[in-house]
């Protein structure tokens, strides 16, 4: 996509899928972006997520749908099973007929950091340290942490992309109480071959009152493995090693084979994720010259399974306020957030439902999970179910093309 240069320089916070995003839209509306991550090097790895309509719609008109492409295919099948191993066909949401692209967060990542022009600059293992602002820019105190050296810069615009723990947000809008925990773990590990007693292709999900572990499959991939539980204490679950905490939290009964083996292959697994589930609730997600944006901003959670999704959307559609509004950037802004902040007030709420398809939360919430999976499989019903599925409040909002120009 050919552009004008604007001169206009700006500061992307975070090289995730917000931060890439944010980073090609900028330069496709003539911007000049600079990328700064934390991490020495670009993430490679990544676990399951889904591209909903809002992110497809988006990344087709970014030109790098393609690039991201699918996992997605027939030969994919999930089951429910139990701790004795016992199975039985279960409910794969991405394979209803209209229903989102499965994915590695790493196939996103890629696809849209292959689109990104060879001169944007990206400086590894830099942070902010200071972030000052006036009427007619930004002046930013990086630390290269490689080599140790700060050097100071300015900016027309900076954008904090820099996921949950934000270092842009504490800088800017202060230690305020904006992390909404909703007293939940996950452990996620991308396994290395299939479940064992199931074909590469296969998925499972094991869910239990307060707790369950899904397998989720790819067509061409091993499955990505979830732990999701509740807990009452929240730093407890970090005060010792996570495979302990996710022990404890599926005890005390006996693990059953089935389970055993998905617990050896987290903890022998040399790449893990271990975290809280919480959301980000702000006021405002803008502040004079500098806007959050995708986890730093919102963080809808990966119960709602719309992170990459809004992610994208959020960031093509702030180029496009910036491209209208040329010379007024808090009009560009504001006119940002208008758009958006239904949009993602919609996916916050939708994070309760998606958390009793996840984990739910006692017997009840289990019986209707099963009620549901009954239905779905029911000869001459399970169609109409699944219409129904993709056409509830929550998964038409996942659809809406928040960003459509």
């Amino acid at each position: 996509m050919k552009n004008t240069p604007t001169g206009r320089r700006a500061l992307v916070v975070g090289l995730g899928i917000a931060g890439i995003t944010t980073a090609l839209r900028l330069r496709q509306i003539g911007w000049e972006p600079v990328v700064v991550e934390r991490a020495p090097t670009r993430r490679s790895g990544g676990y399951f997520i889904m591209l909903f309509g809002a992110g497809v719609a988006s990344a087709r008109r970014l030109g790098v749908l393609d690039r991201i492409g699918t996992r997605g295919g027939s030969r994919i099948a999930m089951y429910d099973v139990d701790r004795a191993g016992r199975r039985r066909p279960g409910l794969d949401p991405a394979a209803l007929q209209g229903g989102p692209r499965r994915l590695l967060r790493g196939d996103v990542e890629r696809g849209l950091f292959s689109a990104l022009p060879a001169d944007v600059e990206i400086r590894y293992s830099t942070v902010p340290v200071r972030i000052v602002q006036d009427g007619s820019g930004v002046e930013v105190s990086l630390h290269d942490t490689a080599a140790d050296a700060v050097v100071t810069e300015r900016f027309d615009l900076v954008v904090g992309a820099d996921g949950t723990r934000s270092t842009v947000r504490g800088l800017v809008f202060g230690p305020g109480d904006y992390l909404r925990p909703l007293n939940h773990m996950v452990g996620a590990v991308l396994l290395d071959g299939p479940v064992d007693g199931f074909g590469p292709s296969d998925g499972v999900v094991l869910a239990e009152p307060g707790r369950s572990a899904w397998a989720f499959p790819f067509a061409d991939h091993a499955p990505s493995l979830l732990f999701s539980y509740r807990t009452g204490d929240v730093d407890a679950e970090f005060a010792r090693p996570p495979i302990e905490s996710i022990r404890a939290a599926f005890g005390p009964e006996p693990t059953g084979p089935l389970l055993e083996g998905l617990f050896t292959r987290y903890e022998q697994a040399s790449d893990t994720l271990f975290d809280s589930v919480q959301q980000v609730r702000m006021p405002s997600w803008h502040r004079g010259r500098v806007v959050l944006l995708g986890d730093a901003a919102w963080c809808v959670t990966l119960y709602t399974g719309m992170g990459a999704s809004s992610g994208i959307a959020g960031a093509e559609l702030l180029g496009t306020m910036l491209q209208r509004h040329p010379g007024d950037l808090p009009g560009a802004l504001r006119a940002w957030e208008t758009r958006m902040r239904p949009f993602i007030r919609a996916q916050q709420e939708g994070a309760l439902a998606g958390r009793r398809m996840f984990t739910p939360r006692d017997r009840k919430e289990l019986l209707l999970r099963a009620g549901m999976m009954r239905l779905m499989r029911a000869p001459g019903v399970g169609r109409a179910v699944g219409r129904i599925m993709l056409n509830n409040k929550h998964m038409r909002a996942k659809n809406v093309d928040v960003a459509a120009p």
